[in-house]
């Protein structure tokens, strides 16, 4: 059985002239990631792997998240190739991933994550939010075979204020 745990970057500031990589979160952004934090932490088994696009808004966002679920910053790491707006780059990222790692958590962007959920997830989801937390369980032992999974969890912060 493989986990995977998909979040997507909390709300960013279009507010300064920055390439689009180095936008960072905004008030609400920073508000948004470390309630989904702590709403979750309860609510899952904590991720053998967990990785961000290296985007400073999906960096941001893990770290807000990850400081609530109790794991060090140290175990997150960063990946270009999340840097994914598609979806190619975050499939091919997640199926690659080591067979030993049975709970994946990444952070990444939309439309590749809206796209990835409704390619692979049992429950249609129209667009997933800012900061919003998918759980999609396979029953399958390598992550090179995945195919429709059961979308276990779906939950935004305008579900949880």
């Amino acid at each position: 059985m493989k986990t995977l745990y998909l979040v997507r970057h909390a709300k960013s500031s279009w507010e300064f002239d920055l390439d689009d990589h180095e936008r960072p979160l905004n008030e609400r952004g920073l508000s948004d990631a470390p309630k989904m934090g702590a709403y979750i932490r309860e609510k899952i088994t904590l991720p053998h792997r967990i990785v961000s696009s290296d985007a400073v808004r999906a960096k941001t966002t893990a770290l807000l998240y990850l400081k609530e679920l109790g794991i060090p910053e140290e175990r997150l790491e960063l990946s270009h190739q999340l840097y994914d707006f598609n979806g190619t780059g975050l499939d091919g990222f997640i199926r690659s991933c080591d067979d030993e790692i049975d709970r994946l958590m990444v952070f990444g962007h939309n439309n590749a994550l809206t796209y990835w959920v409704n390619q692979y997830g049992n429950k249609p989801i129209d667009n997933v939010a800012t900061a919003a937390f998918t759980e999609i369980t396979f029953n399958v032992k390598h992550w090179s075979e995945i195919d429709l999974g059961e979308t276990k969890l779906y939950i935004k912060p305008k579900q949880i204020k």
